[in-house]
C-alpha cells in the first residue's frame, strides 16, 4: 500500500474546486505547485562535540494577496510534500479569512525530545541562517507549529536581527509578549474553533451547555479546546487522547486534570479514574461535537462510517481525507474545515504583525473580539457558498477561498 501523501490531497481538493468554478488550465497549474521552495542541509554541534546534519525547508505556495505566511514544524518524519501541503492550505487558510496573506509553511526533520536545550536553539538559529534570505516582515513570516515555541520563535527572531543588524520582531509570530508577542496568541487556534463551533451548533439547533464533546489529539491545541469548551460554553468533554492512547469518562473530565497528568506522566492515558481507550474507538464515540486536534491523515474511508458526531471540527491539519469527506457529507456529518475551524492562530498571527508594524500592543479583549469577528464572518460565508452550491462545507471553503486568490491573480496579471 502507498504512503498517505498530503500534498495528493491538497492537490484533488484544488481540483474539485477547480471543477466547482470552472477555472481554465492555466490557473489550476498555477494552483496545483507550489510558488517557490527552498531545500537546506545545515550542521549543527552537538553537546558531545559531534557535528549531525539536518534537513529542512520553507515553501511559499502563492503569495498573490501579501506576504507568505504560516508555521515551522520541528518533526522526525517531516517530508517536503507535507511541507507543500500545509503551504497550500494557509494559502487557502488566510485568503478565507481575508487576511492581506499568502501562504507558506517551513520545517526541520529532527526529534525535538532528543535534543536539549542548548542543541534545539542552535537547530533553531541555524535553520534562520539558512533560510533568512527567503523570509522578512513584507516577504515571508514564520510561526510556531509542531512542536516549536514561542521560545524556538525568539531564538529566530533573534538570529534573523543579528543578520539584519536591527530588531526585526515583525519577521516572525507567535514571540513571548516582551518581545513582539500578541496578547491572546497562545490560545487563539482553539478560541477560533471555538467561535466557528457555536456558529455550527446555532445552525444545527445544537444546546452547547449540554454537548459532549471528544478530543483527538492533546497538544496544545487540543488543551485549549478542552478548557474553552468548558469555560465558554459548559460542554462536558467525555473523551480525549495522545499519541498513546485515550481515556474516556462518561461524567466527564477535568481538563486541568488531564493536562497535569500529561505534564507529569506525558501521556493522557495515566489519568486516573478513566477507562482507557484506543485513538480509533474516540472516533467512533456517540458524542455531539468531535475534535481532531493532532495531525493529519486520522479520518479515513476505512473509519468515517463510524462517525456518530453531529460536528466534527478539525484544528488540525488535514485530519480527514477526500473519500472521508464524502462519506461525511452523506451520513449528514457536520465538518467545519481545517482551514476554517483552525484559522485562529494566523488570523492573531497576522493581528501580531499589524502590531509589530504599529509598534503598538492591543489588550486582549481587543484580539478576542477582532477574532471572533474574522470567525463568524468566515463560517457565515462558508456556511452560505456551501448551501448555494450545494457542496460541503469544505469545498465550499475552498470556492470562497480559490475565488479571492484568483481574484488577486487576475488584477495582478499574472493569469
Amino acid at each position: 500500500m502507498a504512503a498517505y501523501n498530503p500534498f495528493e490531497t491538497a492537490q484533488r481538493q484544488i481540483d474539485k474546486c477547480a471543477d466547482i468554478l470552472k477555472l481554465d488550465p492555466g490557473t489550476r497549474a498555477i494552483l496545483r505547485v507550489p510558488k517557490r521552495e527552498l531545500h537546506v542541509a545545515f550542521p549543527v554541534r552537538m553537546d558531545d562535540g559531534s557535528m549531525k546534519l539536518f534537513q529542512g525547508f520553507r515553501v511559499q505556495y502563492n503569495d498573490a494577496r501579501g506576504p507568505a505566511k504560516g508555521g515551522i514544524r520541528f518533526h522526525p518524519d517531516e517530508t517536503i510534500d507535507t511541507v507543500r501541503a500545509l503551504a497550500a492550505w494557509m494559502t487557502w487558510k488566510c485568503a478565507l479569512l481575508d487576511l492581506p496573506l499568502g501562504g507558506g509553511k517551513g520545517g526541520v526533520i529532527c526529534d525535538v525530545k532528543s535534543l536539549s536545550a542548548s542543541e534545539l536553539e542552535r537547530v533553531s538559529r541555524a535553520y534562520i541562517q539558512n533560510v533568512y534570505q527567503m523570509i522578512g516582515p513584507e516577504t515571508d513570516v514564520p510561526a510556531p507549529d509542531v512542536y516549536t515555541t514561542p521560545q524556538i520563535m525568539a531564538w529566530m527572531m533573534d538570529e534573523y536581527s543579528k543578520i539584519m543588524g536591527k530588531s526585526q520582531f515583525g519577521v516572525i509570530t507567535g514571540k513571548p509578549l516582551c518581545i513582539g508577542g500578541s496578547r491572546g496568541r497562545g490560545d487563539a487556534t482553539a478560541r477560533g474553533g471555538m467561535y466557528a463551533i457555536r456558529e455550527a451548533a446555532k445552525v444545527l439547533g445544537i444546546d452547547l451547555g449540554k454537548a459532549t464533546v471528544a478530543i483527538q489529539g492533546y497538544g496544545n491545541a487540543g488543551n485549549f479546546a478542552a478548557r474553552l469548551s468548558k469555560e465558554l460554553f459548559g460542554c462536558k468533554v467525555v473523551a480525549v487522547s495522545d499519541s498513546k492512547g485515550g481515556v474516556y469518562s462518561k461524567g466527564g473530565l477535568d481538563p486541568e486534570a488531564v493536562f497535569r497528568c500529561k505534564e507529569d506522566t506525558c501521556s493522557v492515558v495515566n489519568l486516573p479514574g478513566a477507562k482507557q481507550i484506543t485513538n480509533d474507538e474516540l472516533l467512533a464515540l456517540n458524542v455531539d461535537i468531535l475534535i481532531p486536534a493532532a495531525l493529519e491523515n486520522v479520518i479515513t474511508e476505512k473509519n468515517a462510517g463510524k462517525v456518530k458526531a453531529k460536528i466534527l471540527a478539525e484544528l488540525a491539519n488535514g485530519p480527514t481525507t477526500p473519500e472521508a469527506d464524502d462519506i461525511l457529507y452523506k451520513n449528514g456529518v457536520h465538518v467545519i474545515p481545517d482551514f476554517l475551524c483552525n484559522a485562529g492562530g494566523v488570523t492573531v498571527s497576522y493581528f501580531e504583525m499589524v502590531q509589530n508594524a504599529m509598534m503598538y500592543c492591543w489588550e486582549e479583549k481587543e484580539v478576542y473580539e477582532r477574532l471572533e469577528a474574522r470567525m463568524v464572518s468566515a463560517y457565515s460565508s462558508v456556511l452560505s457558498t456551501s448551501q448555494q452550491y450545494k457542496i460541503n462545507m469544505r469545498q465550499a471553503a475552498y470556492v470562497r477561498a480559490v475565488e479571492r486568490v484568483v481574484e488577486a491573480m487576475k488584477l495582478r496579471g499574472w493569469v
